[in-house]
């Protein structure tokens, strides 16, 4: 089982949303735990990994080695990917 860390940024981003929100997110990530990879897409490009949930995405880097899920960033799909860099 992978364990999760938000980074303060990613958790800043979530706090911003509304509950139900809040609730779908944390909801989905818990469920992931398992096998990440089954659920996620590799972003191109980039070293990152994505998550979809609803309208909304969360950006990640997994270390399969701790089994660690580390949450870059939270954000709507509309302007989720501007921000990356």
């Amino acid at each position: 089982m992978f364990s999760i860390i938000i980074a303060p940024k990613a958790k800043k981003q979530l706090l911003k949303l509304e509950k139900k929100e809040i609730e779908n997110i944390l909801r989905k990530l818990n469920e992931i735990r398992e096998d990440p990879l089954h659920f996620i897409e590799r972003l191109k490009g980039l070293p990152s990994w994505k998550l979809r949930i609803g309208d909304y995405r969360a950006i990640m880097n997994i270390d399969t080695g701790k089994k660690e899920i580390y949450i870059e960033k939270i954000g709507h799909r509309r302007d989720i990917y501007t921000k990356l860099s």
